[in-house]
């Protein structure tokens, strides 16, 4: 692990086309997961938290990456807001006290 946290702050990567995005997202998350270097910690929160849901198309690839000891983190109330509550399949529902330590104690944040 690199000491790195990743921030994932929604579905999409980048704005504009949200299919594009999606596809992009999914190219991004796949090769982190085949990437020899991960990040100690990823954090989704706002609409990312739906990837680590039922029906994430990506849970392939976050499964991989947390069961090569990434911490997936999602924040509470973005579950809650998203009525995602139960249905998170790989990784934790946090909080913003918790969100907040491990971004302060991070190597270095990447926000994707």
């Amino acid at each position: 692990m690199t000491g790195k946290t990743l921030i994932i702050n929604g579905q999409f990567l980048g704005r504009g086309d949200d299919t594009l995005g999606a596809q992009i997202m999914g190219s991004l998350l796949r090769k982190l997961w085949a990437s020899k270097d991960k990040p100690s910690r990823m954090i989704f929160y706002n609409s990312g938290v739906h990837l680590i849901a039922e029906g994430s198309p990506v849970l392939d690839a976050l499964s991989g990456l947390h069961d090569a000891g990434v911490d997936l983190i999602a924040c509470g109330t973005c579950v809650a807001h998203y009525d995602l509550t139960g249905k998170i399949v790989v990784g934790r529902v946090s909080d913003m006290t918790e969100i907040v330590a491990a971004l302060m104690t991070s190597a270095s944040v990447v926000s994707v």
